[in-house]
């Protein structure tokens, strides 16, 4: 379990957009939790392709991960 959250937390931290100057915020990474996991699997550890995934998917994205894409922007 412990795995998989370290895991989750990476692949958030992984679909912030790369252009932004500071990390992501560990809300902002819960926010992009789940997202990153359905929309954007396969691109984890791939920032710029995480990136891209995420605006690529962003009317599908929750409330708050679309925050979190905008306010970095996406």
């Amino acid at each position: 379990m412990k795995t998989l959250v370290s895991a989750a937390l990476l692949l958030a931290a992984a679909a912030l957009p790369a252009v932004a100057q500071s990390g992501p915020t560990l809300q902002e990474q819960m926010a992009c939790r789940s997202d990153a996991s359905k929309f954007c699997a396969e691109h984890v550890g791939k920032p710029p392709q995480m990136n891209a995934c995420l605006r690529e998917n962003k009317t599908k994205l929750s409330d708050g991960c679309r925050k979190v894409v905008e306010s970095r922007g996406g």
